[in-house]
């Protein structure tokens, strides 16, 4: 039986490897694998869909927000105070340019938030509210620029108030 030499055109690119020695690649992290994190994407696109829904989260977020402690989010804090207004801003309509996926994305980790049952529940002290961060964090690094143009759009609207 005879060999069948497959030709290739050109070279083939290399693919970057991403390798992660320290496990801290965002999906490693077990917060974002887990069936909650699941739960609260499926959870934020139905609340997309009812304005009813995104307002409910928007208050139990915030009341969640503040009564939270703020070590376990270190440099995030400001970020998920970011994502309260942006998500108030959009629901109200004064905010549309914000892109549907970083919309979704929003709405699922503040959704993760409010979930007592997560990963790690919120009854257990400190570590209650690790994988919240964690989940914060991920989703302020995945959308970082729809949130600082969310800032800039809200600086320039109370300047413009003055």
């Amino acid at each position: 039986m005879k060999e069948v030499k497959t030709k290739t055109r050109g070279k083939t690119k290399a693919r970057p490897t991403h390798k992660d020695p320290g496990g801290d690649t965002p999906y490693s992290k077990p917060a974002l694998r887990s069936d909650a994190f699941v739960r609260a994407l499926t959870d934020a696109k139905a609340c997309l869909k009812n304005p009813e829904d995104l307002q409910a989260l928007f208050d139990e977020a915030a009341k969640k927000a503040a009564a939270v402690p703020r070590e376990p989010f270190k440099e995030c804090w400001p970020y998920l105070q970011t994502m309260l207004r942006l998500i108030r801003a959009h629901q109200r309509g004064e905010y549309n340019q914000v892109p549907n996926d970083a919309l979704l994305w929003i709405v699922a980790a503040l959704n993760y938030l409010v979930d007592p049952f997560d990963l790690i529940p919120d009854k257990t002290p400190f570590l209650g509210f690790v994988d919240d961060a964690t989940v914060i964090e991920f989703v302020t690094d995945k959308n970082r620029q729809a949130l600082d143009d969310f800032m800039v759009w809200e600086t320039a609207s109370a300047r413009a108030a003055l």
